[in-house]
């Protein structure tokens, strides 16, 4: 059977989903579950690779199987081996044929700005603080010229070797909520670092170093040097993966 799971966790201890040679990840960690409850390491393939620090509020996951146990069961049993920042929220049987990247025609992120000059003892480890104050109004209007398909080069960081860099955003918006300022993008798929280097050339633009025409000069340029800077791993969230399955059994 093909299962897939939903997991949330806090990236602050790990170094991204992907497993790594002598780094604690969130993949092998959720191995080391099923091999408790299996007896069995079962192979894992994952939505998307994460950067280290990244955090998720619904990454999805899927495994082949040979069990009794239902997938609506699954949650309660794996939660009892895992650690407390990462936790199943669902799982379900879905065809076997089903990859969670491949399968996936969609994927949201939220970026987490504290627009204020002073950081929360309770949760500093999910959100970027930047002192100065930021225009989201502005923002969220340079945001659109980021929306459709584009080459997004400028907005991926340098030294990747990835050729391919056309990418469709689907929606971009940002909103204040108080002092928290959201960015939140959907696309068909990101390049390495590209929704941290797109967040920080908002960034410039909503407190006046950047104007919003740079980011169309970007665009067109390619040249990572003409957009903003990188902002941290540990504001950034993947929230939601989007798909067109019907569960097994339906």
């Amino acid at each position: 059977m093909n299962f897939l799971i939903t997991l949330a966790f806090d990236g602050t201890a790990y170094h991204g989903f992907q497993v790594q040679k002598n780094a604690n990840t969130v993949c092998e960690t959720f191995q080391n579950a099923l091999e408790q409850l299996f007896g069995v390491r079962y192979d894992v393939k994952g939505c998307s690779r994460t950067d280290a620090g990244v955090h998720a509020l619904a990454f999805e996951l899927n495994f082949h199987a040979e069990t009794s146990i239902p997938a609506q069961k699954l949650p309660l049993a794996l939660n009892r081996f895992l650690p407390q920042d990462i936790r199943v929220l669902e799982a379900k049987q879905v065809p076997e044929e089903f990859h969670a990247r491949y399968s996936a025609h969609s994927k949201e992120y939220v970026y987490r700005i504290r627009n204020s000059g002073i950081d929360s003892p309770f949760d500093k480890q999910y959100y970027w603080r930047c002192t100065q104050p930021l225009d989201a109004e502005k923002m969220n209007q340079a945001a659109q010229l980021l929306v459709g398909k584009h080459n997004f080069s400028a907005f991926m960081s340098a030294g990747s070797s990835i050729v391919d860099t056309v990418r469709t955003i689907y929606c971009f918006s940002v909103k204040r909520e108080g002092e928290v300022v959201c960015c939140t993008v959907q696309a068909d798929g990101y390049l390495y670092n590209m929704v941290r280097i797109m967040c920080g050339t908002l960034v410039e633009i909503g407190y006046g170093k950047m104007q919003p025409e740079q980011i169309t000069k970007a665009l067109a340029s390619g040249n990572r040097q003409d957009a903003g800077i990188t902002l941290p791993a540990q504001g950034l969230f993947l929230s939601k993966v989007c798909y067109n399955i019907q569960e097994e059994g339906d």
